[in-house]
């Protein structure tokens, strides 16, 4: 293999290189890059001799790709962002220790938001960054840490930790309770009741739904026809959490995620803990690889462990020390 072949490409070039083929303009990639016309040019030309094919077609009032620039287009897309990516990490480091997690919307939404001003108290120094999204991110990723996960046992990957598993229970708004307390609103003493009230059901095609499903609440308290007055359906679990906090309506809730909500008073369970049914899902804690050494990833890990014990606690899973 020569010289030629071996060395290896300027990364200003590519920077040039990926914003002309985004824009298909070299004006336009200029004033992105803030630098004359020319020395975009000059770059695309020396990235062009360097690999020794033509990367465009540069006509009076155009400019196409051909392919040889297509396929390095495909390369630059895939690397540029996570070389910016793992420059950001370390710049964040020299600076501020940083945690990033991800998560799905609710559990952040319901369980780890409320919880982090705490974080935030005992350790000052450390800033968290939140990507609460439904989609599974990739560990491999250099901007994130760790991910606080929902899914089956089978389906957790290497190295989890246990969180705590899912209850569901029916829950209603403090105002609601009242209303069915004075006789202002129908009855909800028994699961048949549930056929005078609004349900709020999530409406998602994912399996683990199934078992979040209000049929399946239903079927299992003997109940496997009822039709309710209306169906309320709902995206997200803090939607129809929200919801029943609004009054709209029985939501069919989580309670590692409403389990403040119930100790404050403001969801209430109409049926008591009877009217609670397990889950084979649960909640995972999963840390990158690359992560694992870091003391304040280690940290942040450790405060959210402790809370998954005391969430436990609250749902009966693991028994109240002393």
């Amino acid at each position: 293999m020569s010289e030629a072949t071996r060395r290896a490409l300027s990364l200003g070039n590519l920077r040039a290189f990926e914003a002309v083929a985004r824009r298909l303009n070299f004006s336009a990639a200029a004033d992105e890059l803030f630098v004359t016309q020319s020395a975009v040019s000059r770059q695309i030309k020396g990235l062009e001799d360097e690999l020794g094919a033509p990367l465009f077609v540069r006509g009076t009032r155009h400019v196409e790709m051909t392919q040889s620039g297509q396929l390095l287009l495909r390369a630059v897309e895939a690397g540029l962002p996570r070389i910016d990516s793992a420059v950001r990490q370390i710049r964040q480091t020299r600076r501020r220790k940083r945690v990033s997690v991800t998560t799905f919307a609710s559990f952040g939404s319901l369980w780890l938001l409320p919880r982090i001003e705490a974080f935030q108290r005992e350790q000052p120094d450390i800033d968290i960054r939140v990507s609460a999204i439904d989609a599974i991110a990739d560990m491999d990723d250099p901007e994130l840490d760790l991910a606080l996960r929902y899914c089956s046992p089978s389906q957790a990957p290497a190295g989890a930790v246990r969180l705590f598993g899912e209850v569901l229970t029916p829950v209603v708004s403090r105002s609601l309770a009242e209303q069915i307390r004075r006789k202002q609103a129908p009855p909800l003493t028994k699961p048949a009741d549930l056929a005078r009230h609004t349900l709020a059901e999530e409406d998602d095609t994912r399996t683990s739904t199934e078992y979040l499903s209000w049929r399946r609440w239903l079927t299992l308290h003997g109940q496997p026809t009822l039709q309710p007055q209306r169906w309320l359906y709902l995206n997200f679990t803090y939607q129809q959490v929200q919801a029943a906090l609004a009054g709209h309506g029985v939501a069919l809730a989580r309670v590692a995620l409403v389990f403040d909500a119930l100790q404050r008073g403001e969801l209430v369970e109409p049926f008591g803990p009877e009217g609670r049914t397990d889950s084979p899902y649960g909640y995972w804690l999963v840390v990158a690889p690359a992560s694992r050494t870091r003391p304040e990833v280690n940290q942040f890990c450790n405060w959210v462990l402790e809370h998954a014990r005391l969430t436990r606690i609250a749902m009966a899973e693991e028994a109240a020390p002393g």
